[in-house]
This record gives C-alpha cells, sequence and structure tokens, in this order.
C-alpha cells in the first residue's frame, strides 16, 4: 500500500469538500491528482469512470426519478394523504399521524425522502401549523418520517448499493426493506403520539365508512404502483429497469386520464428536473467509480478489514463500530456519494465477519438516512426547515427524540439479522 497515494486521495477530497467544490468534481479531482502521482494512464481511469456507468441496473435510476416527479406534479400524493387521514387521522396527533403514515406510502413509491419531504410537507407543515401543532414539531415529524422513503422499496439508494457491492440483487433488497421499513414507522408514530399526548396536540376528524372508501378508491390508483415495482421484480415479470420504466408509464396514464390534473407544461417541469437530477447522479457515479478503483487498487479496503479485525473477535461490537464511522460520516457527506464510496470498503470487512451483504445493505442504508436529518448537510432537514421557514438550530432539539427511535431500530436490526433477510429468504429463497 502506497501511504502517500492514500494521504493524496483522501486529504485532497477533503480540502476540496471544505472548500465547497461540489462532490463529484472533488471525486474526479482527487482520482486524478493521486493516479497521476502513482503513474496510472488518464486513459484508464477514464474508462473506470465510464464502465461505472455501463450497467442495465443503472438505467433503473432515471425511471424510478421520473416516477417520483409525476407524482408530486400529478397530486398523486394529496390522494395518498388523504388515504392516512382516514386510517390514523382520528388519532391523537391525528395530522402527525397521517404526516408518517403518508410518507409511508409516498416514500413506498417514489424512494425519496427529498421527495417527500418536498411534496408532502410542503402542505402538511402548514395545515399542521394552523392545528395548532408546534412549529418545531412539525418539521422534524415530517423530517425523520421522510427516511422511510430511502429503505421502503423502490429506493434509489438500494441501487447505488447494488451497483457498489457488484450486482447484488435488487429484488432482494427491495424485499429485505419492508419489515424495517414498517418498523420504522411504527417507532416513529409511537414517538408522535407520546409527543402529542404530553402537548395535547389534538384529533383529526374522523370519516364515515362511505367516505372511507370513497378516498380509498380514489388513492389505490397511487399504490398500485407499488404492486406494478414489487410485484413484477417478485414474480419474475420485470427487471428491476422494466419495472420502473412500467411504473412511470403508468403513473402518467392514471395523472393525464384518470386524475386528469397532469398537463403538458407540468410534463414539460417533470423532464426538466429529472434531466437535472440524473446529470448529477451520473457525474457522482463515474467520478465515485474511479475513486473506488483507486481504493482497490491500494487495497485500502483490505486495510481497513484488518484494522477492524484488530479492535475486536466479536461480529456485534465490529458491526457497532462500523455503524458509529457511518453515523459521523454521514453528518458531512450525502447519502448516496456515502454509499458508492463506503460500499467497496465496508462491506468485505462484514463479509469476513459473516454478516449478509443484503443485511448490511438494509443497516447501511437506514444508518446514512439518519444524515438526512442532521445538519450540517442533511439535505431533508433543509427542506423541511425551508417549507416552515425555521432556522435549522431551532429544529434539533425536537428532532432528539425522534432521532433516539431510529437509533434504537437500528441496534435492533444489528442484533437481528432475519428482520431484514426472513422476507427475501422466504420470497426469493
Amino acid at each position: 500500500m502506497n501511504n502517500f497515494g492514500v494521504l493524496l486521495l483522501f486529504g485532497s477530497l477533503t480540502l476540496l469538500m471544505i472548500l465547497r467544490i461540489p462532490i463529484a468534481f472533488s471525486l474526479a479531482i482527487s482520482s486524478i491528482l493521486t493516479a497521476l502521482y502513482l503513474q496510472i494512464p488518464m486513459l484508464f481511469i477514464f474508462q473506470k469512470m465510464v464502465n461505472g456507468l455501463n450497467s442495465f441496473t443503472f438505467l433503473a435510476v432515471p425511471f424510478f426519478i421520473l416516477a417520483a416527479q409525476i407524482m408530486i406534479e400529478g397530486d398523486i400524493s394529496t390522494k395518498l394523504m388523504e388515504l392516512a387521514n382516514v386510517l390514523v387521522g382520528r388519532i391523537r396527533g391525528g395530522t402527525a399521524m397521517v404526516n408518517v403514515v403518508a410518507s409511508m406510502f409516498f416514500g413506498g413509491i417514489s424512494g425519496s425522502s427529498v421527495a417527500d419531504v418536498s411534496s408532502i410537507g410542503s402542505f402538511l407543515i402548514p395545515a399542521m401549523e394552523a392545528e395548532g401543532y408546534d412549529k418545531d414539531f412539525s418539521v422534524a415529524v415530517t423530517v425523520t418520517s421522510s427516511v422511510q422513503g430511502v429503505i421502503i422499496p423502490p429506493s434509489q439508494n438500494m441501487i447505488y448499493y447494488s451497483l457498489a457491492a457488484g450486482g447484488l440483487s435488487i429484488g432482494k433488497l427491495f424485499v429485505a426493506g419492508y419489515i424495517p421499513g414498517i418498523m420504522l414507522g411504527i417507532g416513529l408514530m409511537i414517538t408522535t403520539y407520546i409527543i402529542s399526548v404530553k402537548r395535547n396536540y389534538p384529533k383529526g376528524r374522523k370519516y364515515t365508512l362511505k367516505e372511507g372508501l370513497f378516498v380509498a378508491k380514489d388513492a389505490v390508483l397511487g399504490l398500485f404502483m407499488i404492486v406494478i415495482i414489487i410485484g413484477g421484480i417478485v414474480m419474475g415479470i420485470f427487471t428491476p429497469t422494466e419495472s420502473a420504466a412500467i411504473a412511470s408509464a403508468y403513473a402518467l396514464f392514471i395523472t393525464f386520464f384518470i386524475y386528469k390534473n397532469m398537463t403538458f407544461k407540468k410534463l414539460y417541469k417533470i423532464f426538466v428536473n429529472t434531466t437535472n437530477m440524473l446529470l448529477m447522479i451520473i457525474a457522482i457515479i463515474a467520478a465515485s467509480s474511479a475513486f473506488g478503483f483507486l481504493l482497490a487498487y491500494m487495497r485500502i479496503p483490505l486495510m481497513v478489514t484488518n484494522f477492524f479485525l484488530s479492535i475486536s473477535d466479536n461480529p456485534f461490537i465490529i458491526l457497532i463500530s462500523i455503524n458509529v464511522l457511518m453515523l459521523v460520516l454521514g453528518l458531512v457527506m450525502d447519502m448516496g456519494v456515502l454509499i458508492l464510496l463506503l460500499t467497496p470498503i465496508l462491506l468485505p470487512v462484514a463479509v469476513s465477519i459473516g454478516i449478509d451483504p443484503i443485511h448490511f445493505g438494509i443497516i447501511m442504508i437506514l444508518n446514512l438516512g439518519l444524515g438526512l436529518c442532521t445538519p450540517p448537510v442533511g439535505t431533508s432537514l433543509f427542506v423541511g426547515c425551508a417549507i416552515a421557514d425555521l432556522k435549522i438550530e431551532k429544529s434539533v432539539k425536537m428532532l432528539l427524540p425522534f432521532y433516539t427511535t431510529m437509533i434504537i431500530l437500528l441496534i435492533i436490526l444489528i442484533a437481528f439479522p432475519q428482520l431484514s433477510l426472513w422476507l427475501p429468504n422466504r420470497m426469493l429463497g
């Protein structure tokens, strides 16, 4: 291992990030500088960048982004919120409960935490404030419940993990996210209820059976996207890429011809937003592929594996140590980037102590999802605070009980692998 090469790779990346250079450029520049020092031909580095994008699985990403944008502009999220209101709105703190359940529904289709906050939060945060909920509580519920979007399938981040892990089964990853995702939703609802009772937040309205059935009938078309995506993959009808494309076409069909709230002006905005997001993702994946090659070239994964094995021979202790590292890194770097960078380094450590790659993927995604809710780079937190016109520092205290709930769930998932593995093993073998 070349010690100066390692220092140059990580040192230049850190310096460029401190200088606020976009992460894709930071990764690319640090990779090129290190390759020049190691006398690796530039053509080889550029080939690695291209090869990182040369995957049929990667084609699922733009279609999932497109489906999420259609849902936002086509008001499918509003119908899912109405269904959540029918189910849990009558409970103490009903609108907050609706927030959690709506995020579960929406996240189960869009796969994006930020899309969840920007769509559901733009409606529910003002609605909660109007009903007498404190602003910091409204933001905390919205932001933390949006993490369900990264773990309940389909999830773009699971696709990133699959790519970084060398082509792990996306179908198994998707199915593995259901039980942890539902557990996360239940845990957040319990926390929400306790705080709502303590602060005497209001109950929501009760729906008659007729009203409830009408709302459910209207929302079920949106929920059917989950059946298309997950059902098609599990039954072997579609690949993940095909299911994402069909789901996008289905979303366009129902918003144009059934809900009739999609316009060509909105469609133009959808394609612009999707293209902008996709270009950013392409740049990050290409640059991280070159960065990952240099990690392997300098045998950094082996060094990290030996380091963690020197700490303890207890798999649980090692896994806890890895999670502490990921929690710290999640405070300062974006989730998608960390998945692409850390998976080639930490997955060999996990495998060496007998951890199933699917189980490790679920743990990593939930762990790094916590970073979406925490400053200084918590993108979902920034969006939620912007919607509520709340300063970041005023939101942190109220986030703590929800954050604690998520940490407890993370520890439970670490201790009991079958919570992640039972369903995919049962359904997919």
